[in-house]
């Protein structure tokens, strides 16, 4: 055994021997289509998660109808109208901090688009009324003699 056949010293276990450049050029091509394919990936699952939303709800308008309450005017889209909806619309004080909340049902219709106005009931005077966030899945305690 000598210096120059590999065997864990000499020159070769000193100043080991290069890729080539055609082995790193496959390395970067292999990451490179891995990281896109992940990219696209994600970008599905995120799509189908957050990009086209079956229900939503959008405030249109707020009213403050005295001291302690803010009716908040909204509208609310659903991709099947016969489905009913639970909306939660919070109003917020001076310094952003809420002061009130409600749930309220959306019974299924035929309308996909409905105009809802409610009032919401607050610990200190409201400056603004908003639609939180609607959701299909109702809670079963929010019933239909919880008109809006």
């Amino acid at each position: 055994m000598n210096a120059s056949d590999g065997g864990g010293y000499g020159p070769r276990a000193t100043y080991p021997v290069e890729q080539s450049s055609m082995s790193r050029r496959r390395w970067f091509a292999l990451l490179t289509a891995a990281v896109v394919v992940l990219g696209v990936v994600l970008a599905v699952i995120g799509f189908q998660k957050f990009g086209n939303p079956d229900v939503s709800g959008e405030t249109t308008g707020f009213f403050l109808t005295g001291p302690d309450t803010v009716d908040v005017q909204f509208t609310v889209d659903r991709a099947d109208p016969s489905t009913p909806v639970a909306c939660v619309v919070k109003a917020r004080s001076k310094d952003g901090a809420e002061v009130g909340r409600r749930e309220v049902l959306i019974v299924g219709g035929s309308a996909q688009r409905v105009g809802v106005r409610t009032t919401i009931h607050t610990s200190a005077q409201p400056v603004i009324g908003e639609v939180f966030g609607c959701d299909p899945n109702v809670p079963p305690y929010l019933t239909r003699t919880d008109k809006p």
